[in-house]
């Protein structure tokens, strides 16, 4: 996977009236890249990036109008080939489109992690499926399908939630009970029971609720289509509609919901995708730090 963004770019851009690119030439499956503009004069209208049939607006960089970002999701099942982004805009009263390509790579993700849980967290009754599904509707309505065009992490970097080991990283490959195939979703941190655990970043508390798979959840609104969440904790001490800083107190870990001990489950949705936790802040850490005290002014 190669960078291509770099301070030493922008002296060789300063002569051209817009410039586009992205922060990766290759991609893995299951990660988050990013789209940026740079124009020499104010534009009037938000550029669109369209990905995947879908459009996403870009955002301004520390409100300027010269330059703006925006982070995309790429999904976990997506086929190692090469995609393309259109960025459209409106440049001297006339609409302009630019096409630019990228290579989805192998995430190189680990292979066959078997997980025993008990046999109900796994082929689930009509009960249990009812549950399940009511619990992902009201996450669904409360949070993924939110688009908060407010940046709460314009000017905050992502730490770490906790300080602790990775017992499982993000991507994966897991066999439930010999039978059920699946791939993380998050990335595991080691952690008895009531270790303290901290929000990530910035952002307002969107949901708090207990679900069968993931037990007691708080779900992070960072802005911008960018969620957030911590699982299986054993209380949780915030409550919805909070704001949060980096590093809050959030509550404290525990082993609710389909777990084989206790743990911390952090992951991240980027526009109802779920995407590499970990990738996903150094990106984002990544612009920060190069881009936003430069493109910002």
């Amino acid at each position: 996977m190669k960078i291509i963004i770099y301070l030493t770019l922008f002296s060789s851009l300063l002569f051209s009236k817009v410039n586009i690119f992205l922060s990766h030439s290759d991609v893995k499956h299951g990660t988050t890249f990013a789209v940026l503009l740079q124009s020499q004069t104010k534009l009037n209208f938000a550029p669109n990036v369209i990905f995947k049939n879908k459009t996403y607006q870009m955002f301004t960089i520390n409100g300027n109008t010269k330059n703006y970002e925006v982070f995309l999701p790429l999904d976990y099942h997506n086929k190692l080939e090469a995609e393309n982004v259109q960025v459209v805009y409106k440049y001297n009263n006339k609409i302009n489109k630019k096409n630019l390509s990228f290579n989805v790579v192998d995430g190189k993700y680990k292979k066959d992690e078997i997980i025993k849980v008990a046999k109900g967290k796994v082929k689930l009754n009509k009960k249990n499926k009812s549950k399940a599904n009511t619990e992902y509707a009201k996450v669904f309505k409360n949070v993924y399908s939110q688009i908060n065009t407010t940046n709460y992490i314009s000017k905050s970097k992502f730490i770490e939630p906790i300080k602790s080991k990775v017992t499982s990283p993000f991507g994966t490959a897991r066999i439930y009970n010999s039978s059920v195939k699946s791939y993380h979703t998050g990335t595991d941190f080691r952690a008895k029971v009531k270790t303290k655990i901290y929000s990530s970043n910035i952002g307002k508390v969107a949901l708090v609720m207990k679900r069968f798979y993931l037990g007691n959840v708080v779900y992070i609104d960072h802005g911008r289509g960018a969620y957030s969440y911590y699982s299986h904790m054993n209380n949780i001490i915030v409550k919805k509609g909070d704001m949060i800083k980096q590093g809050e107190l959030l509550g404290y870990s525990g082993k609710t919901g389909r777990i084989t001990g206790p743990h911390l489950h952090y992951a991240f949705r980027l526009y109802n995708v779920t995407v590499d936790p970990i990738q996903f802040s150094s990106l984002h850490n990544n612009i920060l730090k190069k881009y936003h005290q430069i493109l910002g002014k």
